[in-house]
């Protein structure tokens, strides 16, 4: 198989992980006969820096011209003053739309080995953890309009939180497609006591649930479903919301799996061509210092070949081979723990492809 694949290392930590994940690219593609051709390209700050905006239109079309995206992480305080509307996170907001990456799948599960890295008690743990965070990526608040204006002699701050009903619609039958394959529970969070946009979505997944008799439904509110994640997260199979309340509750899940660098997402639109980055930041404290975690971009890396390529076996490859450097203790900062060896991001790198 040949495919293309445009990669935006992005910023701080992101060209060291974007580094790993295509060293194991390289080595599943060696090992199964595949050829993956790579066109690099800036976003973020990286871009700010070489082209003044964070999304330069020929990122735009290397991505549209790909059969899949990597990238890393954007942002970091070099950029705190520029303007808001060329802050570094505008360029993924931006490149979410241009690629129609309406629905944000981001699964919070505990690897076994880390148990005791997780913050919730032994007894909760032990309930499992293993649920999936569908998030509406390109509607609501973030991209509602923004203004800031004088009333009266003060400043007064505006952000607008539009969703269509068929914006709605589209995530939630990504939602109720997942817990299909999974085990058939689906948690709708919203804020429908108070927010006509969370109203418009539970009258919508009234609707959809019909064509889905096989799925269970239940409707929580986000300020409950931010406790009830830390309470009892095995009560959870896949949790589908809107932007913004995705956004907090998927930072919140990934924490309570024992390390933020763990974990993989996967942005898609309509059809294969996908987004696939670690959920967590650009870490500039630990920039160039071999320090950061590579694990969540590599298994970003393992959710393209399977969701974009079709390429489950070289996937799950991927994952029992993190599996087996996890079992045998080696561990980078991030994660680490009494008796595990400390790893760097290379040395973990080169243990996953040794496994492959």
């Amino acid at each position: 198989m040949r495919k293309r694949i445009a990669v935006m290392k992005g910023d701080g930590i992101g060209p060291e992980i974007v580094n790993e994940a295509l060293k194991v690219l390289e080595t599943v593609a060696s090992k199964y006969g595949h050829h993956f051709a790579y066109n690099f390209v800036d976003i973020g700050g990286v871009a700010i820096d070489n082209y003044g905006t964070p999304l330069p239109q020929a990122t735009i079309d290397a991505c549209l011209e790909a059969d899949s995206v990597l990238l890393g992480a954007v942002g970091g305080p070099k950029w705190d003053g520029v303007p808001g509307d060329k802050r570094p996170e505008k360029g993924l907001l931006g490149i979410r739309s241009a690629m129609g990456l309406f629905a944000n799948m981001r699964p919070a599960k505990l690897f076994p080995q880390l148990a005791g890295a997780s913050p919730l008690r032994g007894d909760i743990v032990a309930r499992g953890i293993d649920f999936m965070v569908a998030r509406e990526l390109i509607g609501g608040v973030y991209f509602g309009e923004h203004k800031t204006e004088t009333v009266n002699g003060e400043r007064v701050a505006t952000d607008v939180m539009p969703y269509a009903e068929h914006e709605i619609e589209r995530i939630l039958r990504v939602g109720f497609e997942t817990a299909m394959k999974r085990r058939n529970k689906l948690t709708v969070v919203d804020k429908a006591n108070v927010l006509d946009t969370s109203r418009l979505w539970r009258a919508v997944a009234a609707r959809v649930a019909g064509d889905y008799p096989q799925v269970e439904v239940n409707y929580m509110y986000v300020d409950n479903a931010s406790m009830q994640i830390v309470k009892d997260p095995s009560q959870f199979d896949v949790i589908v919301t809107e932007n913004m309340f995705g956004d907090i509750l998927s930072d919140e899940a990934s924490m309570i799996t024992g390390s933020i660098g763990m974990i993989p997402s996967s942005s898609l639109g309509e059809g294969t061509r996908g987004l696939y980055e670690p959920i967590h930041g650009s870490a500039p404290d630990i920039a160039g210092q071999d320090k950061a975690n590579p694990i969540g971009t590599i298994l970003s890396a393992a959710m393209m070949l399977k969701y974009s390529f079709g390429l489950a076996e070289e996937s799950d490859a991927i994952e029992a081979a993190v599996n087996r450097v996890l079992e045998k203790g080696l561990r980078t900062g991030d994660m680490m723990s009494e008796g595990c060896t400390p790893v760097g991001c290379r040395a973990m790198g080169d243990a996953i492809c040794a496994e492959i």
